[in-house]
């Protein structure tokens, strides 16, 4: 009960965290909901004909359960470290001007975004390859974990794209 008590405690007080770099944000956060016009905003540029998105929302449903809600926990501070270096990698990867990635941790609503991340690039091509790259790598290799809450029960979910890694001998 005390170790219990201690921990969410030291999750209260870190809940939150952004950094930023030469052109990007990164962010998880339990104090707010994500607005996906703040990501879009940060990635705006007058070099940039495109912004590209990803908004990863809450569905109602899962293989025919009635989910809930989402429930995510992080190691913040791995986190914003890993989300780091999928910034650095896009710019190696990509001719972007911006990046913006941003993660909920705690309760995520059904509509509500757990993830979103926006990129702007002086074409399409370039920040709409980086996004489809970003939200894969994202789920491999950043130390978030979701659990699903239905309504007979609730279940720790692996992300696919961190199995398939494993599964391949590639864990970083």
């Amino acid at each position: 009960i005390i170790c219990t008590g201690l921990w969410n405690l030291f999750k209260m007080f870190n809940d939150h965290q952004v950094k930023t770099g030469k052109n990007w944000l990164v962010e998880v956060t339990n104090r707010h909901k994500l607005d996906i016009s703040r990501y879009v905003s940060f990635t705006s540029d007058p070099a940039a004909g495109a912004i590209s998105t990803f908004s990863g929302v809450t569905r109602n449903n899962f293989q025919g359960k009635k989910v809930l809600r989402l429930e995510y926990e992080a190691y913040i501070p791995m986190a914003i470290k890993k989300l780091e270096e999928l910034c650095d990698q896009i710019n190696e990867k990509w001719n972007v001007t911006k990046i913006a990635i941003a993660h909920r941790v705690g309760v995520v609503a059904i509509t509500e975004p757990s993830v979103i991340i926006a990129v702007s690039s002086a074409h399409r091509k370039e920040s709409l390859e980086a996004v489809a790259w970003c939200i894969d790598e994202l789920k491999a290799v950043v130390p978030i974990w979701k659990k699903e809450i239905y309504e007979d029960g609730s279940e720790w979910k692996e992300n696919a794209e961190s199995r398939a890694r494993l599964l391949a001998g590639q864990s970083e």
